[in-house]
């Protein structure tokens, strides 16, 4: 991609939950993984600025620049200068379907788990599911 063709996301692309045992930086970084992984960030896309993520979830600015660091850190974002961060070129292009269902095997895990310790039976949270991928 063109190094002046830049697309920019909009904060709302990223789902902060403050109530969750996970920091928010956490999950910053393991959404944007996610949404590389899968294709929705291709190389290049220019991400929302540090202020205007954190205005929007209403986090610290420090807690934004901190996921975004640790993301550059680990080859999944770059800085371009003048034009903020961006999906680094050299990012994996998006993974297959089977990979990228692997990504969510600890949560499926969790889910599982707790449902049993819940006691539900399979039809209802499989239901829920559903409705919930559907929304």
């Amino acid at each position: 991609m063109c190094i002046s063709t830049y697309i920019h996301v909009d904060a709302s692309l990223l789902t902060i939950q403050p109530a969750s045992a996970e920091p928010i930086y956490r999950q910053i970084v393991e959404q944007l993984r996610r949404l590389i992984a899968g294709g929705q960030l291709p190389p290049g896309e220019l991400l929302p600025s540090v202020r205007e993520v954190a205005g929007f979830h209403a986090v610290s600015p420090m807690t934004v620049s901190r996921a975004y660091s640790l993301a550059e850190s680990e080859g999944l974002l770059e800085r371009q200068r003048g034009k903020g961060m961006t999906v680094a070129a050299q990012s994996k292009p998006a993974l297959g379907q089977a990979q990228r269902l692997a990504l969510l095997e600890p949560q499926l895990l969790a889910l599982a788990r707790q449902s049993r310790e819940l006691e539900l039976p399979a039809e209802p949270v499989l239901r829920r599911l559903d409705k919930l991928l559907k929304e």
